[in-house]
Order: structure tokens, then C-alpha cells, then sequence
């Protein structure tokens, strides 16, 4: 299980994955199939970028049935204070135990652009209410019928100003327990990132860096001009430039990336552009 390796001090290995944009799960499944045993936990979307999908809740459950431990993603966009409790207490019954807390992009960006955003809690306070519902109170102080034990973790890009790193003192604080990075390209950098984390006095967190396995120059200049936090070095763009088989290429600038995280952080989150055909080969040249 995830919470225990994480724990252990071992490296960790998840990867991302979204629901079905509708009733039919075969496609999911297929994809969390080719990671199987590749990956410690499996990380469902909740309607990522904005675009309306099936419950993270029901996917989970659904990848749980397969033999999977899942991390469970849930935004603060769409669900006031009510129904973000009434979520966690229904994934909590269905034997859910992890849980990654976000605020969630703006229904603008998404494929719902008129939704009415909601945003009752931010990130923080829904950590602290996740610690309540552990403790076994709910956010009025009422008791609960059976607590939670909640495993919960928050996001954080690497680029830590003097705000950004006190909203992650917040969240640790808050409660989280891990946290996943925004995609990572220059472990120089990134060890930095971790240096400022031990340096606040947070050596205990466990950190969690983001892979994205680049397919061409295309996809590197699209994250830099798209992504808040995310810079793709000019020297890779360079390759790219230059490289006759892209695909392979970026395949080998991953697998390199993770080699050196290894010594770096806890673990490594594997978001790739379309699908996980290659996730179990470029860990394996990780030596993973």
C-alpha cells in the first residue's frame, strides 16, 4: 500500500489516470492495465482541466475491485462544505484511504465554461476538515458515526516564492502528508526545491515529483506557454530539435530524470500526454 511505502521511506511509484468521460469503464481499465504491478498506487482524476467526467469516487472503486490502491483526486471547484464531507465519508466506506487535494481550474477552461464554480473551502481548509474527519468530528463539531482514516496528500509546483511556500506550510500543517509536484525537468533544480522544504523545517514530508515523458518539441513549447510552474529547459527543446525519432528520445530523457530523482525525494507521479504505453518501459530503464 501506498500510505505504508511512502512511510517506509521506500520510493514510490503512481501514475495518473482519468475516469471515462461517460458510462464505459473498458477504456480506463485497458489503460490501468498497463501499469499493473509497474506502479504503487494509481491517481483518478476529479474532473480534470475542468472537463466533466465520471466521480473519481466510482473509478476508484471500480480499480479497487482490480486489485489497485488508489489515490483519490478531489477538488474544491465543484462541491460546498456539505458534499465535500458527504464524499469523503461515501469513499471512506467504499475502503478508499488516500485522498489528493487540489482547488481544481476554473469551469472556463473546461468543456462546461457556464458552470458556477463554488470554491466554499480551499485546499487548506480542506485538509484541515479531512484531519476533523479522521479525528471523527465533522466541520461543525458534530460527531461522527465511525471516523475516516484518510491518508491525504496536496499539490505544489517547484518554483516556491515567498507566498508559495507559505501556502505549503499551511497544507502541511493542514495535514497533508505527501505531496505531488507539478512536472519535473531539471533534478538540479528540483533538489533546490527540496533543499528549501528541509531548510523550512519540513524533512519529515513526503515529496513526490511529477513526470511528464515529452514527445517532441511541440509538447515541450505547448507545457511552457500553458502550464503555470512548468519550464522545460531550453537544452532538451534542443534535442528534440535536432533528434530523428522523437518519441524514443523523450522515452530516454525520462527514464534519465528518474534515475537522478531517485536519490532526491520520495517518489515519482507519472502524468503522460495520451497513454501509459510506455510507462512501464521507461521505468524499467529507470532501473525501476
Amino acid at each position: 500500500m501506498i500510505r505504508e511505502k511512502l512511510l517506509s521511506g521506500k520510493f514510490t511509484i503512481t501514475a495518473e489516470i482519468s475516469p471515462p468521460k461517460g458510462t464505459d469503464i473498458s477504456g480506463m481499465m485497458k489503460e490501468a492495465g498497463m501499469i499493473k504491478d509497474a506502479v504503487d498506487a494509481v491517481c483518478v482524476t476529479d474532473n480534470q482541466r475542468a472537463v466533466m467526467r465520471m466521480s473519481p469516487i466510482a473509478a476508484c472503486s471500480a480499480l479497487s475491485q482490480e486489485g489497485f490502491d488508489t489515490i483519490m483526486h478531489l477538488t474544491c471547484r465543484d462541491r460546498n462544505r456539505l458534499a465535500l464531507q458527504s464524499e469523503l465519508l461515501g469513499a471512506a466506506g467504499l475502503g478508499i484511504k488516500n485522498v489528493l487535494v487540489m482547488s481544481g481550474d476554473y469551469p472556463t477552461k473546461g468543456d462546461h465554461p457556464g458552470a458556477k464554480p463554488v470554491y466554499d473551502l480551499d485546499s487548506v481548509q480542506l485538509l484541515g476538515m479531512i484531519s476533523r474527519l479522521n479525528n471523527g468530528i465533522d466541520l461543525s463539531g458534530n460527531r461522527l458515526e465511525g471516523k475516516t482514516d484518510l491518508f491525504a496528500g496536496a499539490v505544489s509546483n517547484t518554483e516556491l516564492t515567498e507566498v508559495a511556500l507559505m501556502k505549503l506550510e499551511k497544507k502541511i500543517n493542514s495535514g497533508a502528508r505527501f505531496i505531488i509536484t507539478q512536472a519535473v525537468f531539471d533534478a538540479g533544480k528540483f533538489s533546490e526545491f527540496i533543499d528549501q522544504v528541509h531548510d523550512a523545517g519540513w524533512k519529515k514530508i513526503k515529496i513526490i515529483a511529477g513526470i511528464i515523458p515529452l514527445r517532441s518539441r511541440k509538447t515541450a513549447d505547448f507545457l511552457n506557454s500553458n502550464i503555470a510552474g512548468v519550464k522545460v529547459p531550453d537544452d532538451m527543446i534542443r534535442r528534440f530539435a535536432s533528434s530523428s525519432d522523437p518519441g524514443a528520445l523523450g522515452i530516454e530523457m525520462a527514464a534519465d530524470l528518474i534515475r537522478e530523482l531517485r536519490g532526491i525525494c520520495g517518489g515519482v507521479h507519472i502524468m503522460p500526454i495520451g497513454t501509459h504505453e510506455n510507462t512501464r518501459k521507461i521505468l524499467e530503464m529507470a532501473g525501476l
